[in-house]
C-alpha cells in the first residue's frame, strides 16, 4: 500500500500530460459532449418534469438534502451530466466508478476515502456507479451498509428499468427519477450553445449553422445529447478553413445510419412489442407495421415476432376470424422455409391482416371463466351419462345410461340435455361478440340455449358407446 502523502505512480494519461507541459506533446481536448457538460440545474435541458421549480428533486439539490437516488433513462438523457450538477451545489465530493470497469476492491478504497472525508472535513461524498444495473445482486449488495450509515450517497445511473435490474434492497434504500431523451429542439439549443461557447465549445471557430444542419443533427440523434454533440464536433472539423458555414450536406457526410434505440433482451424490446400488439388490436394496421420493422430493422428475432403473431390471432381474434390463425400458422411456416430477406413478406402479410380482421377476446374470456369455475369448486365428478361404459360392471353401475346421441337428432342437438357437472348446470363460461363470424356464432348459441329451457325429452339412445 503506497504511503500517506507520498505521490502516486505515473499513469499514462499523467505522462502525456507532463509530456505536454514540456511543449512534447500537445494534449488532445476533451470530446465536446465532455466539456458541455451542464454546471448549473438552469444549464440541463429536457428535464422539466423533473428539475422546474417545486419539484422535489430540485428541492432536494437546492437544500442539500440529496438522497440516495437511481436516475435511469436512455443513453445521452443527462444521467451523468444531473450528477456532476448535483455534486457542484451541494458542495461534496464527486467520486465516479464504473459497473463495467470497477470492482468490489476499488469500491472498498472509495469507501474508506468517504469514511476520512466524512470523519476529517465534514464532507460528504457522492458516489456515482454508471450503469450499475451491470452489478449483480451480491455485489449491489456492497453498497447497502455504507449507504445506510451514510458514508456515501449512492447515485446510480441506468439504462434498464431498475424494477427489474436493480437489487431490491438497494432499490428500497433510493428514489428513482425517469430521464427522458431529448427533444429535437432541446437539442438543437443544445447545439446552439456549444457553437457559441467560446471556453468550452467551438465558439473559436465562429461556425455559422443552417437551421437545417442542426435539425438534422437533432433527428439522427434520437433524443441522445452525446451523440448530438459528438456529430456536430465532426461535423465542424470537416468545414475547411475559410469556410465557416455547417449546412446539412457537411452533417449527412459527418453522420452514418442511425442506431435504432433497443436492447433485444432489456425493457425497450418490450415496450415495442407492447406496441405492436396494441397497434393489431387497435386495427391500425399503419401503427403495427411500423412498429414491427421498428423491431426487425433493430435486429429482434423473427421468429419472436412470429410467436407473438400466433398468440395474438387466438388471444384477440379468435373466432371472430377462425382464419386469422390459419394466416399466422402460415406466415410461420412460410418464413422458416424462406428465411430472410424474402421472409419479412408473410410476416408483413400476417401483421396487416391480423391488425385488419375483426376483434374478439371472447376465446381468453372463456378460458378465465371456465379456470375460475374450476377453482371455486375443484374436481367435480363426470354425470354418468357422459361416462363410457366399456365393461358389463360400469354399465350396472349407470354408466352411459341416459345419454342421447346428437347426430341421430334433427339439427344434431338435444334439447335440454346437460354436459356439465350437475353443479354448474346453466353456467355459460363462453359468451361470443358481435364481431365478425363471431356474430353468428352467438345467434345461433342463443337459439341453442334457448331450446335448453324447453323439457328435455326423455329418450335414450340406442347408438352403443363410444370412449369419445
Amino acid at each position: 500500500m503506497a504511503r500517506r502523502g507520498a505521490r502516486p505512480p505515473l499513469t499514462e494519461p499523467t505522462l502525456l500530460e507532463a509530456a505536454a507541459r514540456r511543449g512534447h506533446l500537445a494534449a488532445p481536448p476533451p470530446p465536446l459532449a465532455e466539456r458541455m457538460r451542464p454546471r448549473t440545474l438552469e444549464d440541463v435541458l429536457g428535464q422539466d418534469a423533473l428539475l422546474r421549480g417545486g419539484r422535489l428533486l430540485r428541492e432536494a439539490i437546492e437544500h442539500d438534502r440529496v438522497p440516495s437516488l437511481i436516475l435511469w433513462g436512455p443513453p445521452g438523457s443527462g444521467k451523468t451530466s444531473l450528477a456532476h450538477v448535483i455534486s457542484r451545489i451541494t458542495k461534496t465530493e464527486f467520486v465516479a466508478f464504473s459497473a463495467v470497469l470497477g470492482g468490489v476492491q476499488e469500491l472498498r478504497t472509495i469507501i474508506d476515502a468517504a469514511r476520512e472525508r466524512r470523519a476529517y472535513q465534514g464532507r460528504g461524498t457522492i458516489l456515482f456507479v454508471d450503469e450499475i444495473h451491470r452489478f449483480n445482486r451480491s455485489q449491489q449488495d456492497a453498497f447497502l451498509p455504507h449507504v445506510e450509515n451514510g458514508t456515501v450517497t449512492l447515485i446510480g445511473a441506468t439504462t434498464e428499468n431498475p424494477s427489474f435490474s436493480v437489487n431490491a434492497a438497494v432499490l428500497s434504500r433510493c428514489r428513482v427519477f425517469r430521464l427522458e431523451g431529448l427533444k429535437e429542439a432541446d437539442l438543437v439549443v443544445l447545439l446552439e450553445r456549444a457553437l457559441n461557447d467560446t471556453e468550452r465549445g467551438l465558439g473559436e471557430r465562429r461556425v455559422q449553422a443552417e437551421a437545417d444542419a442542426l435539425m438534422a443533427i437533432a433527428k439522427v440523434s434520437g433524443g441522445d445529447a452525446r451523440r448530438a454533440l459528438g456529430l456536430l464536433e465532426v461535423a465542424v472539423s470537416l468545414l475547411p478553413d475559410g469556410a465557416p458555414k455547417l449546412d446539412a450536406g457537411t452533417v449527412e457526410r459527418a453522420g452514418e445510419a442511425r442506431t435504432l434505440l433497443y436492447d433485444k433482451s432489456g425493457e425497450e424490446h418490450y415496450n415495442i412489442a407492447s406496441a405492436l400488439i396494441k397497434s393489431m388490436r387497435g386495427s391500425d394496421p399503419d401503427a403495427a407495421l411500423y412498429w414491427l420493422f421498428r423491431m426487425l430493422d433493430a435486429g429482434d428475432d423473427p421468429l419472436f415476432l412470429l410467436r407473438r403473431l400466433l398468440i395474438f390471432a387466438s388471444e384477440d381474434v379468435g373466432n371472430a376470424d377462425p382464419r386469422a390463425l390459419e394466416v399466422a400458422v402460415n406466415a410461420d411456416g412460410a418464413f422458416r422455409r424462406m428465411g430472410m430477406p424474402e421472409g419479412i413478406y408473410p410476416l408483413s402479410h400476417a401483421c396487416l391482416y391480423l391488425a385488419c380482421c375483426p376483434k374478439s377476446n371472447a376465446v381468453k374470456r372463456a378460458i378465465g371463466a371456465a379456470r375460475a369455475a374450476i377453482e371455486e369448486r375443484g374436481a367435480l365428478p363426470v354425470p354418468k351419462k357422459l361416462r363410457n361404459a366399456v365393461t358389463r360392471l360400469m354399465k350396472d353401475e349407470g354408466y352411459g345410461q341416459g345419454y342421447q346421441y346428437p347426430p341421430e337428432r334433427e339439427g344434431s342437438f338435444v334439447p335440454g340435455e346437460t354436459y356439465l357437472p350437475d353443479e354448474l348446470n346453466g353456467a355459460h363460461f363462453y359468451e361470443p361478440s358481435n364481431q365478425g363470424l363471431e356474430k353468428a356464432i352467438a345467434d345461433r348459441l342463443q337459439r341453442l340455449r334457448g331450446l335448453d329451457e324447453a323439457e328435455p325429452e326423455q329418450e335414450t339412445s340406442t347408438k352403443p358407446n363410444e370412449r369419445d
